[in-house]
Order: structure tokens, then C-alpha cells, then sequence
């Protein structure tokens, strides 16, 4: 008896000793990320803080690191984002409620969904060169907005495509076959019912793809798109420059006073993208506590 109870105690001890060993490696991996995170961002905003002004919003790309700012880069931005986000959106949603809703569930529809989860994982200049082929050659585009959103947007339709299956998948069948037994048509079911319940986990899916979408050099430097243009696009047909593509440029830049323009950029950069994310939060906690 008392063997039996030293042998359970043993075992209970080392349980413990397991459990708080692991504690402390899961604890020190969040903390490799968070330090990292922190430094990268205090260094950004120490070295950068000091180069924003108006000048440095209202001035175009300049050779001379005193002459140069954001004005073109910022605007090219603005433009790009405002017309990849909805395009991936309608396409990527489109396709999801297609797949999940009425395809049949056969061997070519799961062929489809394999492919389009690998191609969430192909690198994005592979996206570049498609774009290059397609749009630029093929269409005619060049290095306009247009050609840089279509390109964009099909670098991040299979995320969002992923992510929004998975939230439709989500909402139980019972609530679908009770709005169909209530007499609403499947469309009406899909419109009223089914997307407003899936809306949070397809957010969720638009932020990360944004978020990657804002960020890209690659597809961007693939299709032409130029690092100093005294202009801004006037329609979706025009040339125009990216702030990804300006901070990539200031980089590489000999003069030390670049060093302070890129950090000021990255900071730029990363307020556009807080604030559409802080968007995308709200509208996704607003159908959250409504489903």
C-alpha cells in the first residue's frame, strides 16, 4: 500500500515537473515574439519620429533626402488599396459561397479547394510574374492601378477564400434548414442568415490578407511599378508609386539621411494598416454580439 503510494506520488511529481517545464518553453517562445516586436518597433520610432512633417507628407520622392517625402507613395497607396480591397473581396466571397454553398460536393469541386489552399502559400513574385503576363502584356495595363490591384487581389483571394469557407462552414445547418422550412428561398437564406452569422471569421480573413496586400514589394517591383514619380494617378489607368516600393527604395539609398525617411515610412505604413484593421475589428465585433 505504502509502495503504491509512493509510486503515485512519484508519477504525480513528475507531471508537475512536465507541466511547468512546458509552461516555461511556451511562455519564453510568446516572449522571443513579443521582445522582437517591441525592439523592431521602438527602433522604428525612434529613428523616424523625428523625420515626420508636413513637409515630409506633402513633398515627392527626391534624390536629396532633405527634398523627399511621401506625398506621391501615399496617395499611389491610398488608390490601390482602395481598389484591391474590393475586388478580392467580391471575387474571393463570391467563390467561397459558390464552393461551400451550391457546388456539388464531388471530386472536381474538392480538386478546386485543394489548389486554391496551396496557392495561399505560393510566394508572392510568383503572383508578379502572373501579373506581369497577364495584365500588364496581355491586357494592356502597364504599370497602372488597375494592373497592380487585379495583381494583388489575386495574391490574396486564396486566404480569404480559405477563411471565409471555413466561417461559412461554421454556421450550423439547422439555422439554414430552419430559414428554408420558414420559407425563404436558398438566397435568401445565404443573405440574411448565413453571411451575417459567418461575417466575424470572414473578417478575419480580410485582415490578414490586407495586411499582406499593403505590405508587398515583390509582385509590385515584378510589374513595373516605379519608385519616384512626381505625380499622382488621376484615374485607375495611370502610373503611380506604392509606399512599400518607396521604403524598399530609400533603403537602398547611401545617404544617412534616408535612414530616418525609411523609419518615418515604416511608421506611415503601419498607422494605414492599424487603421484598417481597427475598422475591420469593429465590423467584425458588431456581428459578433448580433450572432
Amino acid at each position: 500500500m505504502a509502495t503504491s503510494e509512493v509510486m503515485i506520488e512519484k508519477r504525480n511529481s513528475k507531471r508537475a515537473l512536465l507541466d511547468s517545464v512546458m509552461r516555461i518553453v511556451f511562455l519564453l517562445s510568446t516572449l522571443v515574439g513579443i521582445v522582437a516586436l517591441v525592439i523592431l518597433i521602438g527602433s522604428v520610432l525612434k529613428d523616424g519620429l523625428g523625420a515626420l512633417s508636413i513637409e515630409f507628407f506633402t513633398n515627392f520622392s527626391s534624390s536629396r533626402p532633405e527634398r523627399a517625402g511621401i506625398k506621391g507613395a501615399l496617395i499611389g497607396t491610398i488608390w490601390l488599396m482602395a481598389l484591391t480591397t474590393p475586388i478580392a473581396i467580391f471575387l474571393s466571397v463570391g467563390t467561397a459561397l459558390y464552393l461551400e454553398e451550391y457546388a456539388p460536393k464531388n471530386k472536381i469541386t474538392r480538386f478546386i479547394e485543394v489548389n486554391i489552399a496551396n496557392l495561399a502559400g505560393v510566394p508572392s513574385v510568383v503572383f508578379g510574374l502572373l501579373g506581369l503576363t497577364i495584365f500588364v502584356r496581355q491586357f494592356g495595363l502597364g504599370n497602372s492601378v488597375l494592373a497592380a490591384s487585379l495583381t494583388l487581389s489575386l495574391m490574396i483571394m486564396p486566404v480569404i477564400i480559405v477563411s471565409s469557407k471555413e466561417a461559412l462552414r461554421s454556421v450550423p445547418h439547422s439555422i439554414r434548414e430552419g430559414s428554408i422550412g420558414l420559407g425563404a428561398s436558398k438566397w435568401q437564406t445565404i443573405y440574411r442568415i448565413v453571411l451575417p452569422a459567418a461575417i466575424p471569421g470572414i473578417i478575419t480573413g480580410i485582415i490578414l490578407a490586407i495586411s499582406r496586400a499593403i505590405g508587398e514589394t515583390a509582385p509590385l517591383v515584378v510589374i513595373g511599378i516605379p519608385v519616384a514619380l512626381l505625380t499622382t494617378p488621376d484615374s485607375i489607368f495611370d502610373s503611380f508609386q506604392a509606399l512599400p516600393m518607396q521604403i524598399y527604395n530609400w533603403v537602398k539609398m547611401p545617404q544617412e539621411g534616408f535612414v530616418a525617411l525609411t523609419a518615418a515610412g515604416i511608421i506611415v505604413l503601419l498607422a494605414i494598416l492599424l487603421m484598417m484593421n481597427l475598422v475591420a475589428v469593429l465590423i467584425r465585433n458588431k456581428y459578433s454580439k448580433r450572432f
